[in-house]
């Protein structure tokens, strides 16, 4: 419930653009102290993040990289993490002081609150597509057809069947931010019961079907920074004989390119000469930049045909995008830092004594509030470090492992789910032949349940991202709603949330394919941006003793750089101009 006891005084900070409302003031509390009996209570957003770092992109989009190019370039996705989780803990920082969310701080920076709701409509475009509930619909209609991928192109029952399940999941995926008291709690459940599940599942079929040989690819590819794709034959020493290092695609051939026959308008490959008549293109390989330019080799020539799906899966690994951003929103209403006085959004259904501030609270700086800072900011930290990166890395690894493991290297498919079911039945083989047909069948029916719960409750917190940090920044910059009952909060979230659905409803019309190629098109220049902005408030709004030192500024500003950049290729590979 929000603290009625704060004040706005003359002499409290007012920084930024005057559109927005002056901060009240309180005592900065005590951070919590870990214990055995408490450690699960005091788990923050790091969990909820942690739950969705498993989703659309390690699942659909990582296996079509995986299982071409192997553990090789998932280097990609480790700059995308690390750079997330700086940029997570600094929008933390934000929440600490202020007991706002970080978006509301966007709007608060110059040229204020008119400017920025353009600018980051546009920038959230991506974000607001539910290809999640789209892509979700495909492991349950699988189910009901008996393993057989549904076609809704060609097959009218399939159609309906898609858009029907389509429809329900969705809906579904609302229903926990209507109950529960406090949004975040539901939330927390949810990702609970998904990791739990998952990895629980993935954890047994890496530790009883997979090999040391997968785990090493993995391991180091997280860390061979460099690594491009190219299209190159194996016989990189040119003596004619297939070398130890050489069999690229594990299948004991020395391969050479096979010509191209015809490309589609983004450059991809529909068409080529089997020499060998294995059913897949020969050719796809990788090399390492820093290798080739220290060999004399000059840049090697990188294969753009696939930086659309690699810059998708380094979009999403982690969070990607402005789907970050509810990290401070959860910071506030899990009552951390200067979140204990300004309260959280309430359910519609539950919470009737849960309020919500219109205003953030700031704590004055003495040499008792010091102390408790420095605290709090470890607390965000180890929340961040421990649990969600974490959570990342190993929502990475497991996927991959599947695709690395009961695929072969070089497989390609027509769409995301094909990639999905291929890789059940490999499960499902594998399992077979080592401990039997029940077993096996278990298992390919678990792969195919696992692709489920990794997509439909991360639209859960993928709806509520979208609709807090929109209901959150109103909330303070509306005069209209400034005058608003504080209660009233989870009215005008429901309102919102209605509204969501009504547009996504409309966005389940397209195909689901498409849905996930605008959205993580836009995800990197989101979120490049946002870190950039990010610093800018840290670096403006915050009391001078608050604000970041030169290493998070430096790491802050090149992870932006990063995402740009990503965001550029995968723009330009997808619109053509990349071939």
């Amino acid at each position: 419930m929000t603290d009625n006891t704060t004040s706005s005084a003359p002499d409290t900070p007012w920084p930024g653009s005057k559109d927005m409302p002056q901060w009240t003031s309180n005592e900065l509390i005590d951070a919590p102290v870990f214990t055995k009996k408490n450690w699960f209570a005091l788990l923050g957003p790091g969990l909820i993040l942690g739950g969705a770092a498993i989703g659309g992109g390690e699942w659909l989009v990582g296996p079509k990289v995986t299982a071409l190019y192997g553990g090789s370039l998932l280097w990609l996705a480790t700059l995308s993490i690390l750079g997330q989780v700086i940029y997570n803990i600094e929008i933390s920082r934000y929440t600490l002081y202020t007991g706002e969310p970080i978006f509301t701080g966007k709007f608060r920076t110059m040229p204020g609150p008119k400017f920025w709701v353009l600018a980051y409509l546009f920038f959230d475009f991506g974000s607001v597509f539910p290809y999640l509930a789209a892509n979700a619909a495909t492991p349950v209609a699988t189910l009901i057809k008996g393993g057989i991928v549904p076609d809704p192109e060609n097959i009218a029952s399939d159609f309906w069947l898609m858009k029907g399940l389509g429809y329900l999941i969705f809906i579904g995926a609302l229903i926990p931010l209507l109950f529960g008291g406090k949004i975040y709690r539901s939330l927390k459940a949810v990702m609970t019961f998904k990791l739990i599940v998952v990895f629980s599942f993935l954890l047994f079929l890496a530790f009883g079907y997979s090999n040391r040989a997968t785990w090493t690819e993995i391991a180091t590819g997280f860390v061979k920074f460099g690594s491009v794709p190219v299209e190159a034959g194996e016989d990189t020493n040119g003596n004619g004989v297939l070398d130890s290092g050489e069999d690229f695609d594990l299948d004991g051939r020395l391969d050479v390119i096979e010509p191209v026959k015809s490309r589609d308008e983004s450059g991809k490959v529909t068409d080529y000469e089997d020499v060998d008549g294995d059913g897949k293109r020969d050719g796809v390989n990788v090399a390492n930049i820093f290798v080739s330019v220290l060999n004399g080799r000059g840049m090697p020539d990188i294969d753009f045909t696939m930086v659309g799906f690699i810059a998708a899966l380094a979009a999403i690994a982690g969070s990607g995008g402005l789907s970050n951003t509810p990290t401070s929103n959860y910071t506030r209403d899990q009552g951390w830092g200067m979140g204990h006085h300004v309260g959280a959004i309430p359910s519609a259904i539950g919470g009737h004594d849960i309020s919500l501030s219109h205003v953030g609270c700031v704590f004055e700086l003495s040499e008792e509030s010091m102390p408790r800072w420095r605290k709090w900011y470890k607390h965000v930290c180890r929340d961040q470090l421990v649990v969600w990166l974490p959570a990342c890395f190993v929502g990475l690894a497991l996927p991959a492992m599947l695709s690395i493991d009961f695929l072969d290297r070089g497989t390609q498919a027509g769409s995301n789910w094909t990639m999905a079911v291929m890789t059940a039945e490999g499960v499902q083989e594998t399992v077979t032949n080592q401990s039997g047909a029940g077993l096996g069948s278990f298992c390919w029916f678990m792969t195919i349940l696992c692709g489920f719960l990794v997509l439909a409750p991360t639209m859960s917190t993928s709806a509520d991202g979208i609709i807090r940090r929109w209901v959150d920044v109103f909330w303070t910059s509306s005069k209209r709603l400034r005058a608003m009952d504080a209660r009233h909060i989870k009215i005008v979230y429901f309102r919102v949330l209605l509204g969501y659905a009504l547009f996504g409803f409309v966005m389940l019309s397209l195909n689901p394919g498409d849905l996930i190629t605008y959205a993580t098109m836009f995800f990197n220049i989101a979120l490049g941006f946002s870190c950039w902005h990010t610093l800018v408030i840290n670096i403006t709004l915050l009391p001078k003793p608050l604000r970041p030192g030169w290493f998070v500024r430096t790491a802050l500003s090149l992870a932006g750089a990063y995402y740009m950049m990503l965001g550029a290729f995968a723009i330009a590979q997808t619109t053509g101009i990349l071939k």
